[in-house]
């Protein structure tokens, strides 16, 4: 009788282990915060969110990013502000695709990673888990940037509404050594459509004010204390870029010269003259250079 008790208690306990397998568990600290500057937050089909160190940080210098002197100056005097423990806002980065938003976030954390600081990078899915990502980092000493790269919500998500109550609106304190920093191609966030124009009113002295439903669409990229936002290259900035990403990868002066009209064909075909198609294009010539 005991031993079929004990073969039962045996097997209730393995259940047991299995179950607790499959059930969320709190997000727990890694084990050794020394082994990056960057960290990728990801939620397993368990349910279950670990901060994952990305072994592998690109490089990127404030110096490597050109044409955007003023964006750059912004960021940078905010992080050095937060890294310093002074007061500092969250950021939201707007504005044309492949202009250096996100090369400029990375450029900031290698910049300032010697004096503390960190970045988390958090998908937008994965936006409802801030708060508990805030709560594991909130007792260390170094400074994170929590970072969500390409940020946009169709209406109704969940991590719009968690982000929205992270940065401004939550019962619990801010974390001082906790920033959010997002970039965007949309200045506020979500959709905009033709029928939110119904929702304005207009007063008898001739005011416009903005329904409900356009205050609902600008409150979220209200909370960003700094907005920074970036613009299509002209023609000589983007030759620019392509200059300094060229002599970064070894090319001579001279070649660098020859190859501003191939610059603009490769703009041309690709319908964009950013500072991603720059980079792009210096690459392959390069390449082809050393071949």
């Amino acid at each position: 009788m005991n031993e079929k008790f004990e073969k039962l208690i045996e097997r209730a306990e393995q259940l047991i282990t299995r179950i607790e397998s499959v059930l969320p568990q709190p997000l727990s600290a890694p084990a050794d915060w020394g082994a990056s500057i960057a960290w990728r937050y990801r939620r397993r089909s368990t349910g279950h969110g670990v901060l994952e160190p990305v072994r592998h940080v690109a490089a990127m210098a404030l110096d490597d990013l050109k044409e955007i002197d003023l964006q750059k100056e912004k960021i940078a005097r905010n992080t050095r502000q937060f890294v310093e423990g002074k007061p500092a806002n969250n950021v939201l980065l707007t504005g044309a695709r492949g202009t250096g938003k996100s090369s400029l976030i990375r450029a900031c954390l290698q910049t300032y990673a010697p004096q503390g600081l960190r970045l988390i990078e958090v998908d937008k899915a994965e936006l409802t888990d801030l708060p508990d990502i805030v709560d594991v980092v909130s007792g260390r000493p170094e400074k994170f940037i929590v970072f969500s790269d390409d940020l946009s919500f169709d209406e109704g998500e969940p991590g719009y509404k968690a982000l929205k109550s992270i940065l401004d609106g939550s019962i619990a304190a801010s974390t001082a050594n906790v920033l959010i920093y997002a970039t965007s191609n949309r200045r506020h966030l979500l959709p905009e459509y033709m029928k939110d124009n119904l929702t304005y009113k207009h007063t008898d002295d001739g005011e416009v004010h903005p329904g409900e439903v356009i205050e609902e669409k600008i409150s979220l990229s209200e909370r960003f204390g700094l907005w920074v936002s970036f613009y299509p290259f002209s023609q000589n900035e983007y030759l620019a870029i392509v200059a300094q990403w060229l002599s970064s990868f070894g090319v001579t002066a001279v070649a660098i010269e020859a190859a501003r009209a191939d610059a603009l064909v490769w703009a041309l075909e690709r319908g964009s003259r950013s500072g991603r198609v720059a980079y792009q294009f210096a690459r392959d010539y390069a390449g082809r250079a050393v071949a």
